[in-house]
């Protein structure tokens, strides 16, 4: 007996949409199977034309179809979805969200983990990069919003240059590997400053945080800017329940600054995790450049533990300016080590609700 139809289709429920993350047959994107003899021939509606990813899509429908019995031959043809299939597609992916709040549509199941830290230059971006990409590693399911609106870096430390897809009024993040992501830089040309005011950041961190499809999610992972400024009081308001890890140097200045970070999380009813000491070490010599303590002291004040103590290592520069995160291109790096152990601690602390912040911020017109 040659191939059917259903055992086509239930081959091609392995095919994965790679930014939607699911099933090319649960999302309804199978427009159309063709079969003639040995020769199968499968057309797929995507969301937009020249979808960036399309060759995902090739390499999964020859693996699944062309390892069925009695196929030799596999042919994928695309088509883009009307505006009724993408209005329906959104309505399906909502409907799988547990409301978290009113407006928002990341998951009451994810949890959401801000990286603050007191001053710039302290290695915040590149900690949350390779911890999101450590905890997707521990298997998890990640995404990471860089909320650092003027000093954007999570996508080229990413290496992702795509755009985000629109699907009617719902927008799909670019995926790097298992982890969705989405940054203001994604919608800017040649490195183009920011220029907002408090209201216009509040606006952007709310449609990222209520447009964006970030779907079922287990950690959100923010890269806060540094200091006690606008987004900070923003996502505390948004996302009540959300969870801080505070990222130091050894060095007195960075330690007392970071201070403030904490007592901000604090003020806003958000909980604090921990604190990490970045820069702890030079590798391979163990010379403190930076001094020592800052991070058991920090940890001391604010009153949490300290998940880690990260080292300074070229290697997690190197991977970052290739945008290839340092727990994934180098796991034997003993930066990725402590990286690594800082997810691990992560996963072993329970979560805990918050009361947030129940009073509405005054905005103006910007």
């Amino acid at each position: 007996m040659g191939v059917t139809r259903e055992d086509v289709l239930k081959a091609l429920e392995r095919v994965i949409d790679p930014e939607l993350r699911g099933s090319v047959v649960e999302l309804e994107m199978v427009r159309d199977i063709g079969i003639d003899g040995p020769d199968v021939t499968v057309t797929i509606a995507l969301t937009v034309p020249g979808c960036p990813l399309r060759s995902s899509f090739q390499e999964q429908v020859d693996r699944e179809v062309g390892a069925l019995p009695g196929v030799e031959r596999v042919s994928l043809a695309f088509d883009v979805m009307s505006p009724e299939e993408k209005a329906a597609l959104t309505a399906r992916l909502r409907g799988g969200v547990t409301e978290r709040a009113k407006g928002l549509s990341v998951d009451a199941r994810t949890r959401v983990v801000a990286v603050a830290s007191g001053k710039g230059g302290v290695g915040k971006s590149s900690l949350t990069v390779n911890l999101a990409a450590a905890l997707s590693a521990l298997g998890q399911r990640v995404g990471v919003l860089d909320a650092d609106v003027y000093g954007y870096s999570i996508p080229g430390m990413l290496g992702i240059d795509q755009r985000p897809v629109a699907v009617d009024d719902m927008i799909v993040p670019p995926v790097r590997g298992d982890l969705k992501v989405m940054s203001i830089g994604f919608f800017l040309e040649d490195n183009a400053p920011i220029m907002w005011r408090g209201p216009m950041l509040h606006r952007a961190l709310e449609q990222f945080l209520s447009d964006v499809h970030w779907g079922e999610l287990d950690w959100l992972v923010v890269d806060m800017p540094p200091g006690t400024g606008d987004v900070s009081i923003s996502l505390g308001q948004l996302l009540p329940r959300a969870e801080v890890i505070v990222v130091t140097t050894p060095q007195r200045a960075a330690q007392e600054v970071a201070v403030r970070a904490a007592e901000m999380a604090r003020k806003t009813n958000m909980r604090l995790l921990g604190v990490i000491e970045n820069m702890s070490y030079l590798v391979g010599t163990g010379d403190a450049i930076f001094g020592s303590g800052g991070g058991d002291q920090l940890a001391t004040a604010i009153g949490a533990p300290l998940l880690g103590k990260v080292p300074l290592d070229p290697a997690l520069r190197e991977a970052a300016d290739a945008g290839d995160p340092v727990v994934l291109s180098r796991p034997d790096a003993e930066a990725s080590q402590a990286i690594r152990a800082v997810a691990e601690a992560l996963l072993a602390i329970p979560r805990e609700p918050g009361i947030g912040i129940t009073k509405t911020l005054p905005l103006v017109s910007a």
